[in-house]
């Protein structure tokens, strides 16, 4: 997902969002483990995903400060 779409998602939709990629990222290297991995690109965007849903919940924590 695109950090512009994240920044129109609402603050649970994020969280929900960042769950579910955690989740998704658990059971990847669950696969990877067994050897059941046949896409092993995908862990490293799921990684970023999870870095994308961070930054910009840090942004609006930030932002929610500073006013």
């Amino acid at each position: 997902m695109r950090p512009r779409q994240l920044r129109d998602l609402t603050d649970d939709e994020l969280q929900r969002r960042l769950a579910e990629t955690r989740q998704e990222l658990f059971n990847l290297r669950f696969q990877a483990a067994t050897g059941a991995l046949e896409n092993t690109s995908r862990v490293k965007l799921a990684k970023k995903e999870i870095a994308r849903i961070l930054t910009v919940t840090t942004e609006r924590e930030a932002k929610a400060a500073t006013r």
